[in-house]
This record gives C-alpha cells, structure tokens and sequence, in this order.
C-alpha cells in the first residue's frame, strides 16, 4: 500500500481512536518446579487474595522445566479471574517490560512473564519459525497447570500469539495485540535500511537502543522514550541475562518468513476470540496498515491507534493503553 493510502488510512482513523479513547471508563532465581508450579487456571474473583508480589520489578525469577527446556519466568499480581500472560517482542527479555503496564494490570489480575526458549535465562535453542517457537510458549503455558488464559503480545510476540491462538483456541479467552501483524503482511518480510540499522547499532547501555524503535522523533516521543528506559531500570538486582546474538539470528529467520509474501490470510477467520488491536500512528518496525488488517480480517476485533507515536505506543501512552486493555479484559 502507498504513502498516500497510509496517509488517508491514518486520518479516517484517528476519530475513532479519539472516539475509543474519549469513551473509556475512567537474581532472586526461587526455582518452582513443575509439579509446585500448578495450579488452576482461574480463581473465584469473590475470593480477593492479596497479591504475594505485587510488582514486575519486585517479583523473584523463577523456572519450570517441560520438554527438556528450563523456562525463566515471573508470576505477580492478584490471583483472580483469568491470568494474562504476555509474550515479548524480538530481542526482549524479562527485564524489557513496562512495569507501568504490567504493575496496573497487576493490580486486579495475575500476570505472567517468560522467556521463551534460549530467550534470557531460559535454556534451549531458540526457533527459527513461528510456528516451533509457538509450540514452546504452549509447553511453557502448560507447565504452569494454566488451562484458560488471556493473552498481551507485543510485535513478533504477537505473530505467536496468533499462531497459539489457531493451535490451542480451547486455551485462550481474549487477545490484545500490539505493534503486530498478519502472516505476509504489508512490509513483513524485511525491514526497511533504517529500521534494519537500528537493531545493530552499538549503544552503551545497549537498552538505550529501544528509543529510536519504539518512539517517535518529537518531543513527546523523547520524553516517552526517557521515561520507559527509567521505568525498565528500575529493577536493579536479579535482572534478567540479555538476549544472545544467535538468539536473535533465529528469531530474525522466523519473523521474516512469517512476514514473507504469498501466505495465506485465511487462518485469522478461525481466531473467533475477542481480540484488541493497538498501534501507533507510525510504526517503523511492523507498518500500522497491519493493524487495520488485522482488524478487518479478525472476526472479533477492536483496533486502536496512538497519535504521534510508533512501535511502542503502548509504552508512550501506558495509562490510555491500561485503561483501555482493562476495559477489553473485564468486559463479559
């Protein structure tokens, strides 16, 4: 699609997101083995427990073995209801997550993060498909004992999540998908010479490097990108070890085929779920067109997107963006 169709796209848009914006309701390493990891998938929300660890950046790391893979994770917030995993994006590890999204989540839910396999400090070797790396975040899930979920996957996350989505639908109860796209989506298959620079570009500390991807150029967008980095560095001991280069490589294979020209659509029919699409009004990394693809070929989707902002628009407007996946979540 051309610029001029981005262009259109991006102003018809921009209503309804204003719309749909204007309407929202106001290393510690413990390891848990499989067997003390289960539990049930929900809990009677009537019964309130407090929260054991209320906080990303307090959580301790723990593992679960299944399939010969050691899978690094942390389990927070109130046990009720419907726990909602999330699934990370390329090159992201435990330590990549916006406590200012995770710990609002928290607050009236239990959240899940992992590295999935050879990602941090979880063992294994990393996929180089969707699809394998799919079957991964499925054992991961099922070492837990979790039998009915909700899903947050942010990009490559959410190509996985599209894909456990069609494996296991007995799984999930509701999606939300950000920064992400469709199988042979519009752009997918490679990024574009400056994106692509930015994902090798040295920075010391390197994180400083998910400023340019995830955010805009503007003032708004710099002072966002300040504040996710102070917000991801918050945690100061027991951080999560980085994502190795041959992690990268493989992962980088599995996004580009999924991204290759000529696959099928035809899947999203079968993910009947409700499903939340967000986006940001200029995304460098998986084009926005992709998000407006995603929500006319889902059955059951809502699509948001953030003025001003790009890949982690999510991140830049995290009080919208948890007002809003609340509002989905707890919605019957």
């Amino acid at each position: 699609m051309n610029r001029a169709f981005l262009f259109v796209l991006s102003a018809l848009l921009s209503n309804v997101t204003s719309n749909a914006m204007a309407q929202a309701p106001g290393n510690d390493r413990g390891r848990a083995t499989e067997a003390d990891s289960r539990g049930p998938a929900t809990v009677p929300a009537n019964s309130q427990p407090e929260a054991v660890h209320p906080s990303l950046i307090t959580a301790p790391t723990q593992y679960v073995e299944r399939n010969g893979i050691r899978f690094a994770y942390r389990r927070f917030g109130r046990p009720v209801g419907t726990p909602l995993v999330f699934i990370q994006h390329f090159r992201g590890n435990l330590d990549n997550y916006d406590p200012a999204i995770t710990d609002a989540l928290a607050k009236d839910r239990e959240i899940i993060v992992f590295d999935n396999a050879g990602v941090g400090a979880s063992t294994g070797a990393p996929k180089n498909t969707i699809e394998a790396m799919s079957i991964d975040a499925e054992s991961f899930i099922d070492a837990l004992g979790l039998r009915r979920i909700d899903l947050l996957a942010h990009s490559m996350g959410g190509y996985v999540a599209q894909q456990i989505a069609v494996d296991r639908p007995g799984l999930l109860r509701k999606l939300v998908l950000v920064g992400t796209g469709p199988r042979s989506g519009e752009g997918m298959a490679v990024r574009t010479e400056y994106t692509a620079s930015l994902f090798v570009k040295k920075y010391e500390p390197q994180d400083l490097m998910w400023g340019p991807i995830f955010f805009t150029s503007s003032d708004a967008g710099q002072a966002a990108a300040r504040g996710y980095f102070e917000r991801t560095h918050l945690r100061t001991i027991a951080r999560d070890a980085p994502v190795a280069p041959e992690t990268a490589t493989a992962h980088g294979i599995a996004a580009r085929t999924w991204g290759a020209a000529g696959g099928s659509q035809d899947y999203l029919k079968q993910i009947t779920q409700p499903v939340l699409v967000v986006n940001g009004s200029n995304d460098i990394v998986v084009a926005t067109v992709n998000s407006y693809i995603l929500q006319q070929k889902l059955p059951n989707a809502r699509l948001i997107l953030f003025p001003d902002s790009s890949h982690g628009s999510h991140f830049q407007y995290h009080d919208v963006f948890v007002r809003e996946t609340k509002a989905f979540l707890d919605q019957d």
